[in-house]
């Protein structure tokens, strides 16, 4: 299936590794052109570089107020134009509601709320029809993660401003969707389940209770998001669809 996406030109946030780093990779693979941020620019460059000449690296980090503009400003500059973005973070720090501090929730906010809000205000402002704006969200916007309270408190806000924002942005044509991971088996979730104390029994027991037994691949994850916000899902908007293994049993 041709995804439609040759030289259409993403910017991709939290890309040099993780989630953001394999939609960017899948989207480079079907012949998008990618700008790939992450605040350390060496790492960004290098993982840009392992997806070949149409992909640039740039240091950007999602709290600082001019980091969407220079974004959208560098896909402008490498390849011409800007068709959309996604808009992925890294996962606040981990803890209770006890455990964490006023300044562990003002950073969170700034970078995962904040900074996520102002990328896509951004990108709205220069999106024409066939633009898209997707979020890389998390299962904590339908259910509560124990051990992630600030996650879990930021991330179904950023839901509900993505889908007041696809309401918005429909009429001209501009598509907005959320993608709600789960156990995907990367480093960040491999550091969740060593909290446990044993990591080996905590990937089991979590298997257990997906219906596929198994968690997705970061591969798996990449290639959802590069259909999403193809041409091949212009009819998709306002979607929060959880890429899950079907651990989410509501509708």
């Amino acid at each position: 299936m041709d995804l439609g996406l040759k030289d259409r030109v993403y910017v991709v946030t939290g890309a040099s590794r993780g989630l953001g780093y394999a939609a960017a990779r899948e989207l480079a693979a079907d012949g998008a052109k990618v700008v790939v941020s992450g605040r350390d620019g060496e790492r960004a460059a290098a993982a840009a570089a392992g997806l070949g000449p149409g992909a640039v690296g740039v240091a950007a980090d999602n709290g600082d107020p001019q980091s969407a503009h220079r974004l959208i400003a560098s896909a402008r500059e490498h390849f011409g134009r800007f068709d959309g973005i996604l808009i992925s973070v890294g996962g606040p720090a981990p803890g209770f509601a006890a455990d964490n501090t006023d300044a562990q929730w003002e950073s969170a906010f700034e970078t995962v709320f904040l900074g996520a809000v102002r990328l896509a205000r951004a990108a709205a402002a220069e999106l024409g029809p066939g633009g898209v704006i997707g979020f890389v969200l998390s299962a904590s916007v339908h259910e509560p993660i124990p051990g992630l309270t600030i996650s879990n408190g930021l991330r179904p806000g950023l839901a509900g401003f993505a889908k007041s924002l696809a309401d918005e942005l429909g009429p001209q044509g501009v598509r907005v969707l959320g993608l709600l991971p789960s156990r995907i088996d990367t480093d960040r979730v491999r550091e969740l389940d060593a909290l446990s104390g044993d990591a080996e029994a905590a990937r089991a027991a979590n298997e257990a209770r997906i219906p596929l037994r198994r968690y997705g691949t970061p591969e798996e994850f990449g290639r959802t998001a590069a259909f999403l916000l193809s041409p091949a899902a212009s009819y998709l908007t306002g979607v929060m669809l959880p890429v899950d293994g079907g651990a989410r049993h509501g509708f």
